[in-house]
């Protein structure tokens, strides 16, 4: 009986859920440390409270009503979702079980709380997610690995004609026209593999039949684990810019003929530019406005009457001094381009695509500039929001790491390695029999080397060092505490490191690296590995390398074998990138490089010697 009692206690006080022991009339008997530690509160604290204190008044009043069910027999336990007060005044969400406890001279009711406050927040980006997909002009779709529509919002229904009852289930390939029966194929491939697909352009077929030129970005689902598990994408219907520039290309050519019998050029281009279905401007050579598309005025809420004649400066005082310089290279003569550009503004941020071309006089000479722009303001919210979902999953992992990391350092560590000193202790003891003693000796040393080897899993999963000395020292303690359970030599550098570095970029730098360790220690068969982290004015850079046995890269990249797309969706979500030098008994080299921006990092030094 006293054991019983002894194992109730353990399991109840070493439980990661919140117990409560309540009596009939709510109010706490014995509360274990793990809800103490969930509120915030002693236990003293909470056992001189109502269980209707805990909560908001709406959400308490739920529980009770439920509660009293409980007491007048009518359900025996109850499950709810509810908030709670936290010592400083805060809110968590738990979900609550109440059963009644029949066992007990009086009844007693056993209440068990598990925080569910990050799930939460998890379902209200959800929301968010889905009315920024919805609130989209453009295509918003999800699929299986296959090609089958999963997710299908309003304006892809707009785009395509398709309802959603109508795609989801359906092949994507439905929307591909005959004579391109292999494109599907190509970039499914190439979302297996890991890799996007940015602006590419294609033609897509409504439900009418009608065809629609799109330019498609394309993105791998993948789990915490880095494995692709699904896709997604976005479409815009570039269709009316694609006629504006073969328009365009068609003026450029009338242009180029310099024809006699026709007006001169510059009232053709105004000609053009008036009609043409997409925002185009016409300047003179000093940036005045001479004729603009209504979709130009549509775009930047202008009133074309009271435009012509004016400074586009005048119109935009506020033009950063970079398109400037542009103008004044267009002037000269050149033809210049951006698939997408940032424009700060007082009112907000607008992200567009533009094209800017001098037209010529008769006399071959420029005389103005054309402006082609594209609002893609909605597309890389979209994009954004997306990369703000792969960015969860990751601090998701990771927040799941640091726990399982802390219990096996804390708790089951200690536990082994009390375990190894009472072996020891049993070991020593002259009334044990020699055969008996030899065979605790081995017990011993065993349970000594699991606890190492949990040790360093536990490293692995929760770098301490990373958090308080920074990332070289952070590598360099990984090196070799991982050189030597792997019996391999790690020779590790660092120089000319900026400092400080970003919690978001040092992290980043420090799962690669254990991947990429794995990785080799594994696969190359090599029993040296080169490690070099270095910084330049304006990235730093990481290489991991080996002499062993290499493999094909084409082969790899469909593999998820090497962890290859998870260290690249990792420095993506940083602004970086992963290249990889390797062949069959050549040797592997991975080098990884992200953008140095110190207006984000922390004040932490970087630990370099």
């Amino acid at each position: 009986m006293t054991l019983g009692i002894e194992l109730f206690r353990d399991v109840f006080n070493a439980s990661p859920i919140g117990i409560a022991v309540e009596t009939f009339e709510g109010q706490p008997l014995f509360v274990n440390p793990a809800f103490c530690s969930m509120l915030g509160f002693s236990e003293e604290e909470l056992r001189c409270k109502h269980c209707v204190d805990f909560s908001p008044p709406e959400d308490a009043q739920k529980d009770w009503a439920l509660f009293q069910q409980l007491k007048a027999g009518s359900i025996d336990h109850y499950q709810l979702e509810k908030r709670y007060f936290r010592r400083d005044g805060s809110l968590v969400w738990g979900s609550l079980c109440i059963s009644l406890w029949k066992s007990s001279p009086s009844p007693l009711i056993l209440a068990m709380v598990e925080d569910i406050t990050d799930k939460k927040k998890a379902e209200e980006a959800r929301y968010r997610h889905s009315a920024v997909i919805e609130s989209s002009d453009d295509a918003i779709a999800s699929g299986t690995l296959d090609g089958i529509i999963v997710s299908w919002n309003t304006g892809a229904q707009k785009i395509y004609g398709y309802t959603e009852a109508e795609a989801v289930g359906k092949p994507i390939s439905m929307l591909v026209p005959p004579e391109l029966p292999d494109e599907e194929n190509k970039i499914l491939e190439t979302l297996k593999s890991g890799n996007r697909i940015e602006h590419f352009e294609t033609v897509r077929v409504t439900k009418t039949g009608r065809r629609i030129n799109v330019s498609l970005t394309i993105s791998p689902i993948k789990d915490s684990t880095g494995r692709t598990v699904g896709i997604s994408g976005i479409a815009r219907d570039i269709t009316e810019r694609k006629r504006a520039e073969q328009v365009s290309c068609e003026t450029n050519r009338a242009l180029e003929t310099q024809t006699a019998v026709l007006r001169s050029q510059e009232e053709l281009l105004k000609i053009f530019v008036k009609n043409v279905p997409a925002a185009v401007a016409m300047l003179d050579r000093d940036m005045r406005y001479l004729q603009v598309s209504d979709r130009w005025c549509a775009d930047y809420s202008l009133d074309s009457s009271r435009i012509v004649g004016r400074s586009h400066y005048e119109i935009f005082p506020d033009l950063p001094e970079r398109w400037k310089e542009i103008h004044r290279r267009g002037l000269k003569g050149e033809t210049l381009r951006a698939e997408e550009d940032r424009w700060d503004r007082e009112g907000g941020t607008t992200w567009s695509r533009w094209e800017i071309r001098p037209w010529l006089n008769l006399d071959g000479l420029p005389g103005g500039v054309l402006i082609f722009s594209e609002d893609i303001t909605h597309r890389k919210h979209a994009e954004d929001t997306l990369l703000g979902i792969s960015r969860k999953l990751i601090e998701a992992q990771e927040q799941e790491r640091t726990r399982i990391g802390r219990e096996l350092h804390d708790d089951i560590g200690q536990r082994l390695a009390m375990a190894a000193n009472e072996l020891q202790e049993l070991h020593e003891d002259p009334l044990i029999l020699p055969e008996v003693r030899n065979r605790m000796g081995k017990l011993q040393k065993r349970t000594s080397e699991i606890a190492t080897d949990i040790q360093s899993l536990s490293h692995e999963l929760h770098s301490a060092r990373l958090q308080f000395l920074g990332i070289a020292a952070a590598m360099r303690g990984f090196c070799r505490e991982f050189g030597k359970q792997q019996k391999v030599e790690i020779d590790f550098k660092t120089r000319d490191l900026p400092s400080p570095l970003s919690p978001d970029t040092a992290l980043c730098f420090f799962r690669v690296l254990q991947e990429a360790a794995h990785n080799a220690a594994k696969h190359s068969g090599a029993r040296r590995i080169e490690v070099r982290f270095w910084g330049t004015s304006d990235e730093i850079h990481l290489t991991v390398a080996d002499s062993g046995a290499g493999f094909d890269r084409e082969v790899a990249v469909k593999s998820d074998g090497l962890g290859l797309a998870s260290m690249h969706e990792r420095l993506r979500l940083v602004g970086g990138a992963l290249s990889i030098e390797s062949q069959p008994r050549c040797g592997t080299t991975i080098h990884a490089r992200v953008p140095f921006t110190s207006s984000r990092d922390s004040a932490l030094a970087a630990g370099q010697e």
